[in-house]
């Protein structure tokens, strides 16, 4: 006979708790804990590339309907994508970098190669090293070359935007007297925009003072989304993205 309850104290129901129930609520658990580490990752943002630097192939078309396809029934195809292979090349102290993909070459000079603290003035073993990228853009064949300088975040954000654009335009004029009144240059000061390492320490700083030279590969160097004849240099607000503040 079940027990009386006490007067005043509410009726409690007691349901027997079997292995079934403890599977499912332990499958519910894990389903739940799943789905938010996927969450979390998609909130994760990618790296940041200054304009003009992203030159990824256009995705393939793909027939859904195509007989080749096997898919189970309800089942879609995930949008197609190219995956652009990269080859990174890093000298041991990191003062000189070059990235391969699909479509270009990224050559990235750190600032202390080139020139001396908080100047746009090149030192004597400077020229050797764009010498040297000047005929890999030769031999490539390219037409375009872009120039883009970055500092660090130290100092005012203004005095960053003219001290990276000053010195991308003392490497253009290394590299273009070698190369030909056919190539055209973008030439462009962007300061602290577009880090490559984190700017808490001073070897992020290091790396993030530096000037990038880009050019495509091979046939692709003889067109250029939103290229044009001559030179696009930084003297204008057109051609220069807001800089800002650094250090050499």
């Amino acid at each position: 006979m079940p027990p009386t309850p006490h007067p005043g104290t509410p009726a409690t129901l007691t349901t027997p708790v079997t292995a079934t129930g403890l599977a499912l609520a332990a499958l519910v658990l894990a389903l739940g804990t799943g789905a938010g580490a996927a969450v979390a990752d998609d909130a994760d943002p990618g790296p940041s590339l200054p304009p003009g630097s992203v030159t990824s192939q256009a995705p393939p078309e793909v027939d859904s309907a195509s007989p080749g396809l096997r898919l189970e029934d309800g089942a879609t195809l995930a949008p197609a994508k190219v995956l652009d292979i990269k080859s990174v090349v890093e000298d041991l102290g990191g003062e000189e970098r070059r990235e391969d993909t699909n479509v270009d070459v990224k050559f990235a000079l750190q600032a202390e190669v080139l020139f001396a603290k908080d100047s746009a003035r090149l030192n004597p073993r400077a020229q050797s090293r764009i010498t040297a990228i000047a005929d890999e853009i030769k031999a490539q064949g390219s037409t375009v070359v872009r120039v883009f300088g970055f500092t660090d975040d130290l100092g005012t954000y203004e005095h960053g935007k003219e001290l990276s654009r000053k010195r991308a335009e003392a490497v253009h004029k290394v590299l273009a007297p070698g190369l030909g009144p056919e190539v055209t240059f973008q030439v462009r000061g962007y300061s602290e925009d577009y880090p490559i390492a984190e700017n808490s320490s001073e070897e992020g700083r290091r790396k993030n003072r530096r000037v990038e030279i880009t050019f495509p590969r091979g046939e692709e160097g003889q067109e250029s989304p939103g290229s044009g004849s001559g030179e696009d240099s930084g003297d204008g607000d057109a051609n220069e993205a807001a800089g800002s503040a650094t250090s050499p």
